[in-house]
């Protein structure tokens, strides 16, 4: 995989997909028109202020509430390359990983960190670095199913990928 750094941007506990991304912009799938909309519940100006690979950070239960598969494809759409959080609602952490959005859980690093901090993820081994704190964590990498999942681009090229493999053995 890789190494991922940014700068975060964090929230707090209990961060639900209808403020991830608000209902009435849920009948686009377009990452990109997601992405301007994305945390304008809690910050109107938030797609505004994030820069191509930054990281969200969130607190216990991130992603709660529906199951709209259009709240990561916001996170991608607005440029942030991961979620660190304490803890994910299930089908969002699924979802995420569908479309190859890199979720983490880690929750001291995501108690510790704060709006501003640069962090570094290594998701090959789960290593967090606050590069501002100076302070280093240690995450649950990813399962290699997972790491190909991801690094195949999410869940469809993945498959994509397999059947090619099946009808081209090597």
């Amino acid at each position: 995989m890789k190494i991922l750094r940014g700068k975060v941007f964090k929230f707090g506990d209990n961060v639900d997909t209808d403020v991830i991304i608000p209902a009435q912009y849920c009948a686009s799938s377009e990452p990109s028109f997601l992405g301007v909309h994305c945390m304008e519940g809690l910050d109107a100006e938030f797609s505004k202020k994030v820069q191509p690979g930054d990281i969200l950070v969130g607190g216990e239960n991130f992603g709660c509430g529906s199951s709209r598969e259009q709240a990561p494809l916001a996170i991608l759409g607005c440029g942030l390359s991961a979620v660190v959080a304490k803890s994910f609602a299930r089908i969002f952490y699924r979802n995420a990983i569908n479309i190859a959005l890199p979720i983490v859980v880690a929750p001291l690093a995501a108690e510790e960190a704060q709006t501003g901090d640069i962090l570094e993820i290594d998701l090959d081994t789960g290593k967090i670095f606050n590069i501002t704190r100076q302070t280093s964590y240690q995450a649950n990498p990813f399962p290699p199913f997972v790491q190909e999942i991801i690094s195949a681009g999410g869940l469809v090229n993945y498959v994509k990928a397999k059947k090619r493999e099946m009808k081209n053995p090597a």
